[in-house]
């Protein structure tokens, strides 16, 4: 009874995790094609109505520039919203409108839509005017009426036509009462926009101006719909993480926070556009929804501690922007160099932060030995299995020794066949006479639970994994493999619906998992029996919608383990089948 027990504790472990992993998971194939639309799409713009954090958190902006015809898929053309300052620093691509100064025209060089080169830019940010606006914008609110303060509208001066790592770019803007603004721009040579605000004030009389940040996006953007990742605004303030959902923006209301210093942006899977202000300055941060003309338009924004600029005085403000692709050891340098607290949370390392940043960090470490992020999995999981190895060695001692005694084990359940409690009672002291532990089977299974949410997560957020090939037809280890047994594997001239995409890897590991379920004392119970035969079944469709790294780590675990218990089973004298 208690070796059914433990084939039975086993398919419970195993099904509970098939539920939660099929909930999280099933929508994969139809959310890549969502993923590669939600690629193309420009983003955010100007929040009208709610564009500026004013006094408590309200106060209304005069419009935006004059909106240019779409342009299809975020495409900004040279003159949308005026004259612009290109950017180029190898890594961003893009423009800055002169009207607005706005942070609203970024593509990524090193990423693109599909995993061939030639396809388009990933277009992170895009101006009003284009499908989805989605920018950036750094100013100044006048704490009294009737000062003129650079707007949406205002249209900056400048000698310089270019953005580089190289060369920064000044622009002025003079308010013809005695304030002279400037903004001086500057981009490293990876995802950081550094913007120095100055006032000099010429006039005869203090003015009191706050400092304002915001990042604004307009419509929705498809999500996974599902809670293994955030999408939407989040940021850390007052060293607390808050993720919020776009749907609880538009229940809740505004949400505030008061903080030092901190972060806030807004999020998708793999880009993030972040306002990083000043970390030794109080202010007020406001994530917020308002639909106007019946689109959502949703808004992060920061208002800073008030500056008084005195007759003849110039102040400034050092305020960042991070707009690019969510690159860990990017995020970690940002965080320390400017002491950003918790950068990193930008990627949605989940529930087992603890253990799924290490692993990552053991992929990344291995990738860069090695150049394949497919073979950083096989060594990864190389390095689980010497983890694991005494409990597992243990394990399949037991599981060795129980097959070894099943021929007992089956002559007491037929001779107790009509006494269950004698039944159990005999198999209870057959267990103890042979030091057997029926459960001990279980624990290696158990322990690695974590460690396969864990690696799962790796491959699923990091923009690390994304398009990374392994070898032959695998081209994106963060993607389902994408043969198919229903067309032989593509020589059969036709694509199969996604149900039936049953690739090369996910039958490997359905092999796999029947062939060491050989090893295993079989259930005495046939209706058990079945169940653990059509488990290899059910894995290997379930196993065709994972993301093909996923697979190969299991497949190549099931191998090694293979390999141990059989070296296990033959020194105890006990023959598989």
């Amino acid at each position: 009874m208690m070796g059914d027990q433990k084939n039975l504790v086993l398919a419970i472990v195993l099904s509970v995790g098939i539920i939660l992993i099929f909930q999280y998971f099933y929508e994969i194939p139809r959310l890549r094609e969502q993923q590669a639309r939600q690629a193309e799409q420009a983003r955010l713009a100007e929040l009208a109505e709610q564009a500026r954090p004013g006094e408590a958190g309200s106060g209304a902006v005069p419009p935006g520039p004059p909106a240019t015809p779409g342009t299809g898929r975020g495409e900004v053309e040279a003159g949308a919203g005026g004259p612009r300052i290109r950017i180029d620093n190898g890594r961003l691509h893009g423009s800055i409108a002169l009207t607005g100064a706005r942070i609203d025209d970024v593509t990524l060089a090193d990423y693109h839509e599909t995993p061939d080169r030639s396809s388009p830019e990933i277009r992170v940010l895009s101006p009003v005017g284009t499908d989805h606006p989605y920018f950036a914008e750094l100013g100044w609110i006048a704490a009294e009426p009737g000062v003129v303060v650079p707007d949406a509208r205002t249209l900056w001066q400048t000698e310089a036509n270019r953005l580089t790592a190289e060369r920064p770019v000044r622009l002025r803007f003079d308010n013809g009462q005695g304030l002279v603004f400037g903004k001086e721009i500057e981009i490293d040579h990876d995802f950081l926009i550094s913007v120095k605000r100055t006032v000099r004030n010429d006039g005869d009389r203090p003015v009191t101006l706050y400092p304002y940040g915001l990042v604004s996006r307009w419509d929705t953007p498809p999500t996974m719909g599902f809670y293994i990742l955030h999408e939407g605004p989040l940021g850390v303030l007052d060293g607390t993480l808050r993720e919020i959902d776009y749907d609880d923006l538009k229940e809740d209301g505004p949400q505030s926070f008061p903080s030092t210093g901190g972060w806030l942006g807004i999020t998708d899977k793999y880009w993030l556009a972040a306002l990083l202000p000043q970390q030794d300055r109080p202010l007020d941060a406001t994530f917020r929804w308002v639909p106007i003309d019946g689109r959502d338009r949703y808004q992060v924004d920061f208002r800073g501690a008030p500056v008084t600029v005195a007759p003849g005085q110039t102040v400034e403000l050092v305020d960042r922007i991070f707009v690019g692709a969510k690159e860990v050891d990017k995020l970690d340098r940002y965080a320390e160099l400017y002491g950003i607290p918790l950068f990193d949370r930008a990627v949605d390392f989940g529930w087992f932060y603890f253990l799924t940043k290490p692993i990552f960090h053991i992929l990344h470490f291995f990738y860069k030995w090695t150049g394949n992020y497919g073979v950083a999995i096989l060594l990864l999981t190389l390095l689980v299995k010497i983890a694991f190895f005494p409990l597992a060695n243990k394990s399949y001692k037991a599981m060795s020794h129980m097959k070894k005694l099943q021929p007992e084990m089956m002559r007491l359940r037929e001779l107790y066949a009509d006494d269950k409690v004698k039944m159990n009672q005999e198999l209870m002291a057959l267990y103890k006479r042979e030091k057997v532990n029926p459960m001990a089977g279980c624990l290696p299974v158990v322990v690695q639970i974590p460690v396969f949410f864990a690696l799962y997560k790796v491959l699923f957020v990091n923009i690390e994994m994304r398009h990374a090939p392994f070898f032959g037809w695998i081209k994106d280890l963060s993607a389902p493999d994408p043969t198919s047994i229903f067309n032989l594997f593509g020589l059969l001239p036709f694509d199969t619906p996604a149900f039936l995409t049953i690739g090369v890897w996910p039958i490997l590991m359905g092999a796999t998992m029947w062939l060491q379920q050989q090893l295993n004392p079989q259930p005495a119970d046939p209706v058990q029996a079945k169940v653990m035969n059509l488990l290899p079944i059910f894995f290997t469709f379930l196993f065709a919608t994972f993301p093909a790294g996923l697979v190969i780590y299991w497949t190549w675990n099931n191998l090694l383990s293979i390999g141990q218990q059989w070296l296990i089973m033959k020194r105890m004298g006990v023959k598989p089948g």
